[in-house]
């Protein structure tokens, strides 16, 4: 059995895989119980996230950001 890296069952849960990832995903689920578990922990943390309203950072944050960038890109 395919031991499935965090970001690929995270790509998973957010239907951001390829067809074949996906495929073997859903095979593996069906053997392993655990896996099984994992991905339903990772789904309702997504659906947790889902329901945060976020608020956008201010105009002042982002400036100093890009400054920074600008900054230490050079």
């Amino acid at each position: 059995m395919k031991n499935f890296k965090e970001e690929e069952l995270i790509m998973y849960v957010y239907q951001d895989c390829t067809p074949e990832l996906t495929k073997a995903i859903d095979k593996a689920i069906i053997e392993d119980a655990e896996l099984k578990k994992q991905i339903e922990t990772l789904q309702r943390s997504k659906d947790q996230l889902d329901k945060l309203k976020l608020k956008s950072p201010s105009k002042k944050s982002i400036k100093a950001i890009l400054d920074y960038a600008r900054k230490n890109n050079k």
